[in-house]
């Protein structure tokens, strides 16, 4: 089976999968900020959705996240645009699919599968995320820091826009080791 990992330029996602020895290819509208162009895609990914069976989304959350609720009045257009895209993963024909997106106005129109935070997965960080799964199991965590290691961590990342929209290595490594399998045709 092909993974797609749709609206990823960094590639964090598919090198995991790569090292699992699935064949997974990026893909974004701008070029790769990873190190491997051969296995990016760059396109709108409504060109290719149809040739992947298995698919890990991360649309852009500009006008769906919490975070902008405030702005909802001004970009109703965009808005109706962002959730549209958004539900073309769930729509598709793959037989895997995980979106991730934060918390946000998707709840309203499909309730996410499983809520995930970093810090279940090795990192001092908290970022409330939802994910909505298709064929996919639950994503277990490796890792449970408690509170008060947290305390100090907690608005680190996600006052950072350098590093808010990217997955976590923690997440993309468990994604990858607990989902590979299914991935991988059997003889």
């Amino acid at each position: 089976m092909k993974l797609l990992v749709a609206c990823e330029e960094s590639q964090v996602v598919t090198k995991e999968f790569r090292k699992c020895g699935v064949e997974a290819f990026s893909n974004d509208i701008i070029d790769t900020s990873g190190e491997h162009p051969e296995w990016h895609i760059k396109c709108d990914v409504r060109e290719i959705i149809n040739d992947f069976n298995a698919i890990i989304a991360f649309p852009p959350c500009t006008h769906l996240a919490s975070s902008g609720a405030r702005h909802f009045y001004k970009k109703e257009v965009l808005q109706k645009e962002a959730i549209s895209f958004f539900m073309m993963f769930l729509k598709s024909k793959a037989k895997y699919v995980c979106i991730e997106n934060p918390v946000g106005i998707m709840s309203r129109y499909k309730t996410p599968s499983q809520y995930i935070d970093p810090s279940e997965f090795g990192h001092l960080y908290r970022k409330k995320t939802c994910i909505w799964l298709k064929g996919f199991p639950f994503l277990l965590r490796t890792t449970n820091f408690k509170k008060d290691n947290l305390a100090s961590y907690a608005h680190t990342v996600v006052r950072d826009p350098r590093l808010r929209s990217r997955t976590f290595s923690g997440v993309a490594y468990a994604m990858a080791n607990q989902w590979s399998h299914l991935l991988i045709e059997k003889d």
